[in-house]
């Protein structure tokens, strides 16, 4: 188990834009961090209102993007377009090439996840989809996957059969059993949790490998959960 905290991460700031940076991304690079399994990039951005990114490129990445707070406005080259807010996912395929844009046009800061992972195949023809989750459960639900034993209970399909995102929203004290695998990726989005006998706050990673089935369990406050599980 390797425990990330969250102030120990990459950050990139601006005057519209604070993101913390999982993974070596643009000027920040260790040769010892460049990703996780399929998994690149996984930054946690907050966006002033009435700014954003600007139309940009991808090429041969599957971006999926998870709203803590806000909404953020999409726009891209095939002339699509949405706005994800929480409780939406969305995935887009930048396959053999696309160009969007991410903007946030409310009146206050957006808070979002985004994740980029390295697909099966490359020259994919470009997509993009987005669903609403229900996590009313309590439990681990697949929201964006290729592995073949979420296929029937995923909300939007990902172009790497070895890859699949879950998100759990806990109440206090509740916990869930994290799956098995070779590589997980354990994201403590907002609230607390106990691994084990590892407390981890808000934004702080753990990233096992070759350790699953151990139980997570939230705070006082709860907590909402975002889990990698790779193969």
């Amino acid at each position: 188990m390797d425990i990330r905290r969250a102030n120990d991460r990459f950050v990139t700031s601006s005057d519209w834009l604070e993101s913390r940076h999982s993974f070596s991304f643009g000027p920040f690079y260790d040769p010892a961090n460049i990703g996780f399994g399929f998994l690149v990039a996984h930054n946690d951005d907050i966006v002033a209102p009435g700014t954003g990114f600007d139309t940009h490129p991808h090429q041969d990445l599957e971006i999926v993007t998870w709203v803590l707070r806000g909404a953020l406005a999409h726009r891209d080259s095939l002339g699509r377009h949405g706005v994800v807010h929480p409780g939406l996912v969305q995935r887009m395929t930048a396959g053999s090439g696309i160009q969007h844009s991410e903007w946030n046009d409310g009146p206050d800061s957006v808070h979002y996840v985004q994740m980029w992972v390295r697909p099966d195949q490359l020259d994919l023809p470009p997509s993009y989809a987005q669903s609403p989750i229900d996590l009313t459960t309590g439990e681990l639900t697949p929201v964006v996957s290729g592995l073949p034993h979420h296929a029937t209970s995923t909300a939007i399909p990902l172009h790497q059969q070895s890859a699949g995102l879950s998100v759990a929203r806990l109440a206090p004290a509740q916990h869930v059993q994290l799956p098995e695998a070779p590589h997980l990726h354990v994201f403590i989005a907002d609230g607390t949790a106990t691994l084990e006998n590892v407390d981890l706050a808000t934004a702080d990673t753990a990233r096992l490998t070759d350790s699953g089935g151990r139980r997570l369990t939230a705070g006082p406050a709860g907590a909402e959960v975002l889990v990698w599980e790779m193969y």
